[in-house]
C-alpha cells in the first residue's frame, strides 16, 4: 500500500544543458499532473505526463522543471545592419541640416546601438534540442521513482496505524458478539418476569414466545456483526495489496460505518451503545487516513 504524499528530485546535465526536476505529490481523487517549466520544455510536456502516469497512478502531482544552459555555444549575435545604416544616415543628415557641420561620429552611435535589441539581437539555436529531451526523460524518471519510493514508505506507516485501528474495531466486535448472547438471554428472562408480574400465572406461553421473538428480531444485530466481520477480513486483504487500493478502502470504510450505525440504531443496551461509539470513532480515524492512500 502506498500513500499519495511524496517527493522526488533529480539533476542531469550535459555540455549544453543542466536540468533539475522536482516531483511533489499530495492526495487527490484522481491523477492531476501540474507542470511548471520554461517555454523550451513545452514540446515535451506530453512525454513528462506519460512518465509521471507510469509511476504515480493517483494524486495531485506538481512537476517543477528548471533548465540552464551551460555555455554560449548555442547563441548567436545578429546585427541588423540595415537599420543601423538607416539610423546613422538619418542622424548625420538631420544633424547637418539642423545644426550645420557636427562632430557626430559613427563609433559613438554604434556604442549606443549595441544595447538596443532592435539593432543587436542574440538568438538561440533551437535546431537541435534532442539532448534536452534525453536529459528531461532521465531527470523526470528518476524524480518520479524517488517520489514513488517515498510514497511507499509513507504508505507503510499508514498501514501500521490503520492496522492498529482495525484491531481496536475487532476487539470491540468480539466484545459485542460475547455480550449479545448474554444480553438476549437476560432480556428474555426479564421480559418473561415482567409479563408474569403484570398478568400473573395465566400467561399464554405461545403468545409469550411469539412476542419475545418479535422483540428480539427487531433488535437482532447478528447479521450486522457477521457482515462487519467479513468487512474486517477484506480490510486485511486490502492492506496487504501492492496495487492502488485507496478507492476500494474508502468504499469499504463506508460499508463498515453503515453496519455500525445499524447496530447502534437497533440496540438499546448501554453496553452496546458504548461499543458502537468506540467503533464509530475508530472508523472515522481510519477514514481520514484512507483519504491519503493511493
Amino acid at each position: 500500500m502506498k500513500s499519495m504524499t511524496g517527493f522526488g528530485k533529480s539533476r542531469e546535465e550535459n555540455d549544453r544543458y543542466t536540468v533539475e526536476v522536482e516531483v511533489k505529490s499530495v492526495n487527490h481523487r484522481f491523477l492531476d499532473v501540474q507542470i511548471r517549466s520554461p517555454k523550451q520544455v513545452n514540446p515535451y510536456e506530453g512525454t513528462i505526463r506519460q512518465l509521471i502516469k507510469e509511476r504515480l497512478p493517483r494524486g495531485r502531482v506538481e512537476v517543477f522543471v528548471t533548465v540552464k544552459e551551460t555555455g554560449d555555444d548555442t547563441k548567436a549575435v545578429t546585427v541588423h545592419w540595415g537599420l543601423v545604416d538607416q539610423l546613422v544616415k538619418e542622424l548625420k543628415a538631420e544633424a547637418a541640416a539642423r545644426y550645420g557641420e557636427t562632430d557626430l561620429e559613427v563609433a559613438a552611435i554604434l556604442q549606443q546601438l549595441v544595447t538596443l535589441p532592435d539593432f543587436v539581437e542574440i538568438k538561440e539555436d533551437k535546431s537541435d534540442d534532442t539532448g534536452l529531451e534525453e536529459l528531461l526523460v532521465t531527470a523526470v524518471s528518476q524524480a518520479a521513482a524517488q517520489n514513488a519510493s517515498s510514497r511507499e514508505q509513507e504508505g507503510a506507516g499508514l498501514a501500521t496505524v490503520m492496522q492498529e485501528n482495525r484491531q481496536t474495531i475487532a476487539d470491540a466486535l468480539s466484545r459485542l458478539q460475547e455480550f449479545v448472547s448474554i444480553y438476549e438471554e437476560e432480556y428474555r428472562t426479564r421480559f418473561e418476569k415482567k409479563l408474569q408480574d403484570y398478568l400473573g400465572e395465566t400467561v399464554d406461553q405461545d403468545r409469550l414466545l411469539t412476542e419475545l421473538a418479535l422483540l428480539l428480531e427487531r433488535g437482532d444485530i447478528h447479521e450486522e456483526l457477521d457482515r462487519l466481520t467479513i468487512h474486517l477480513r477484506k480490510f486485511d486483504d486490502l492492506l496487504a495489496a501492492t496495487e492502488p487500493v485507496g478507492r476500494e478502502l474508502d468504499f469499504l470504510i463506508q460499508e463498515m460505518n453503515r453496519e455500525i450505525n445499524t447496530i447502534g440504531s437497533k440496540s438499546g443496551a448501554i453496553e452496546i451503545k458504548e461499543l458502537v461509539v468506540q467503533m464509530k470513532t475508530t472508523v472515522e480515524k481510519i477514514r481520514e487516513q484512507v483519504q491519503n492512500v493511493e
